[in-house]
């Protein structure tokens, strides 16, 4: 199917984080309405102006009983959920929605208590994710979801002898960049050492290599370039976009050392008419180290088995020559569950130049970033979203 050719360029308008961290008050469906009241004040925008909503992972019928408890009417929805990646794949819907005109505001919002309910008992850890359909044929061997990206992450290290020092060392320059986020969860320094003395979790990953449980929502508003000269802030454009599917079960996956974002970042890298080279900043799904890791390979920032070397020497930090996750990422911010809106969150935040003093990247010569990309990863390399922003 050909791509819809856009009439009408989608900007971000309004961003916003609820209350995130540690959160025993609040319900999800409370994180929800805080997350999009903020985001809409953000934008300037009235909430009248709001005629499509996105939203997954909550309720029976997502996304309407999110739009009922937000008093919003749309005529544009969408509730498409492929995990992490949830998120870059309706922003993805959105803005071809904006362009064709079948909606002029579109509100992409998620909100979770995934920490809370774990602490209250209302839920487990959830290491599985059940036995029915194609899951059931692997079920039997333990395949939790950590378990399955720890065996790609040992089948990258097999075929291009990747360290464990160089998995290590993403966590820790995860949480430098945290230091100076005030919302991150964890901030304090760590090193190499730390992470590797770690429990082991699943081989390789030892516990700071896994993403922390947090609770927290997020919102982010796309709108026509006609709604932009009543915004309270300057656009951020959507300049392309491309998705991707992968595999069910690990036994169809082709190779454990490709994830989807090798189909979704050429396709929004083309699509946007630039190169990786281009980018001055990524916010990269991070679950786990090695997400990081291959995903920097496959959006063609490095070659193929190049990805642990091109991390290293502080590579991903805010002054890095690639800032990734400049907000901290899944490993030391928060991680509340389906992350990959918060990716979008933090890209426009350091496009706009609003991050706190210490982790605002710049361009070499000092002016802000002018392009992000954000690519968020669902399931066990299961789908795959990369969006391509810019400002100006």
């Amino acid at each position: 199917m050909a791509a819809v050719r856009r009439t009408r360029k989608a900007a971000v308008l309004g961003i916003a984080l609820s209350d995130c961290g540690r959160v025993d008050s609040a319900t999800p469906y409370d994180l929800h309405a805080q997350a999009a009241r903020r985001a809409l004040a953000d934008s300037g925008l009235p909430r009248t102006a709001v005629d499509g909503l996105a939203s997954a992972g909550l309720g029976t019928l997502a996304p309407l009983e999110i739009a009922d408890h937000l008093g919003l009417r749309p005529a544009w929805t969408d509730s498409t959920s492929v995990g992490g990646a949830t998120w870059e794949v309706m922003a993805a819907h959105a803005a071809d929605a904006i362009a064709a005109g079948h909606a002029n505001a579109v509100l992409l919002v998620y909100g979770s208590t995934a920490r809370a309910d774990l602490k209250a008992g209302r839920r487990t850890a959830g290491l599985s994710y059940g036995t029915r359909g194609p899951l059931q044929f692997e079920a039997p061997y333990g395949h939790t979801l950590i378990a399955k990206y720890a065996m790609a992450a040992r089948r990258h290290m097999h075929e291009y002898g990747t360290t464990l020092r160089q998995l290590a060392g993403i966590a820790v320059q995860a949480r430098a960049n945290a230091l100076h986020n005030p919302h991150a969860m964890y901030r304090d320094p760590i090193t190499v050492d730390d992470v590797l003395d770690g429990p082991v979790i699943a081989d390789p990953f030892t516990k700071l290599q896994c993403c922390i449980r947090s609770d927290g929502g997020c919102a982010v508003l796309l709108a026509g370039e006609d709604y932009v000269a009543d915004a309270a802030r300057p656009p951020v454009w959507v300049l392309g976009a491309g998705t991707a599917v992968s595999h069910t079960t690990m036994s169809e996956w082709e190779d454990f050392t490709v994830s989807p974002a090798a189909r979704s970042g050429p396709l929004a890298f083309e699509r946007a008419g630039i190169t990786p080279a281009e980018v001055d900043v990524a916010e990269l799904y991070d679950a786990f180290t090695y997400m990081t890791l291959v995903t920097l390979e496959d959006l063609g920032f490095c070659a193929k088995g190049e990805g642990g070397a091109f991390a290293e020497h502080g590579r991903l930090t805010i002054g890095g020559g690639l800032p990734v996750n400049t907000d901290g990422g899944g490993l030391s911010a928060c991680h509340p569950g389906m992350r990959g809106l918060f990716l979008l969150v933090e890209a426009v935040r350091q496009l706009r130049g609003e991050a706190e003093e210490g982790r605002q990247v710049r361009r070499p010569d000092g002016e802000l970033p002018r392009i992000a990309v954000a690519s968020g990863t669902g399931g066990w390399f299961c789908s795959a979203g990369t969006l391509v922003l810019a400002r100006d």
